[in-house]
């Protein structure tokens, strides 16, 4: 079943984006929560012309995403917290201490699009920041013992 993203859904697409999912999925998740619209002709229009209509504000959006992308690659994040002998910390480095750390610095960064391994040793580690569907940074972020 084809049906028009009204937002971005990680591991699905973007906003606008057509997409086929499972009719379950679509009818039974997707489209009562307002995430996603049938891809039918008058829809499809529709969303067409709201593209055309918002093209020069995404290219300001996108400039935006690369400003913010060419600061985050120099920023090295340093969180502490509590480790073993053997270099494993006690639980793990989640996205949300990452946003909170983000935030810190000054940048204003929901934690749903930061994505990062399981980060459960002290040591460097790489953080993957989705800022726009077509501007990605990474970031370094280094794990210390308190």
């Amino acid at each position: 079943m084809d049906i028009i993203l009204k937002e971005d859904i990680k591991g699905l697409g973007y906003k606008n984006d057509t997409v086929s999912v499972k009719p379950g999925y679509a009818r039974n998740y997707l489209i009562p929560q307002g995430f996603a619209i049938i891809a039918n002709k008058a829809n499809t229009k529709m969303i067409e012309e709201n593209i055309r209509q918002a093209a020069h504000k995404a290219e300001k959006i996108k400039a935006d995403a690369q400003e913010i992308a060419k600061k985050l690659e120099s920023v090295t994040l340093e969180l502490k917290t509590k480790a073993g002998e053997s270099g494993r910390i006690f639980g793990a480095i989640t996205a949300l201490q990452v946003s909170d750390a983000l935030k810190e610095k000054g940048f204003d960064i929901d934690r749903k699009k930061i994505s990062l391994d399981s980060i459960k040793e002290l040591g460097e580690h790489a953080a993957e920041i989705d800022l726009h569907k077509e501007v990605k940074t990474e970031i370094k972020v280094s794990v210390v013992a308190e």
